[in-house]
């Protein structure tokens, strides 16, 4: 990963971070302990790098740690609004969020297919909250301050399964699209 973001992060005043994230800072060890989707993660500004405390968790890609990185440095202590949205409506998503930033919730609705029962338990393993959309749709809480929401509609012979990802309205004052699209990989990953 390239140190350029940890550079960034050691720069920050821990406490701030600490305050407006809820993380805990150890000056000694120059280390950050943050829960991230219910798992704590050690992110070592002394090797560069960001371990899961739980030594079975793995993540796919660098993505993950990108955004962990980036709340730590600039996330705002706000509380959702409620209000739903994809990301299309968020400024400058339409143009953003395609090509090769499309989010990969084909790969969602591939795993799942037919089975939203199937779904429905991958879910709740990640500590999902049902919501009342879709066939299937649960809440997430990334952050207590970033929820997502992952929609499912079951396939049939006649159309294909489909999954969405929506977002709290305050996510574009917590986070730049990149980042939003890197939170985006994640999620599909853990669920596809």
């Amino acid at each position: 990963m390239d140190k350029t973001s940890f550079s960034d992060l050691k720069s920050c005043d821990p406490d701030l971070i600490v305050s407006r994230t809820g993380c805990q800072f150890d000056p000694i060890q120059a280390q950050y302990m943050v829960t991230v989707w219910d798992q704590p993660y050690c992110v070592d500004l002394k090797k560069y790098e960001i371990r899961p405390q739980d030594k079975e968790l793995k993540t796919d890609h660098e993505y993950w740690h990108l955004f962990i990185l980036y709340f730590l440095m600039k996330s705002k202590n706000l509380n959702p609004s409620g209000t739903w949205v994809s990301e299309k409506d968020i400024p400058g998503g339409a143009t953003f969020f395609r090509g090769p930033h499309t989010i990969p919730t084909n790969l969602i609705a591939k795993r799942f297919g037919e089975d939203i029962d199937r779904f429905k338990r991958a879910c709740e393993n990640l500590k999902g909250i049902p919501l009342e959309m879709a066939d299937a749709a649960f809440l997430f809480h990334i952050t207590p301050t970033i929820p997502v929401a992952v929609l499912f509609w079951q396939g049939d012979e006649d159309f294909p399964s489909e999954a969405k990802l929506l977002f709290d309205r305050t996510i574009e004052q917590h986070l730049p699209l990149d980042i939003i699209y890197a939170l985006s990989v994640e999620v599909c990953h853990a669920l596809g």
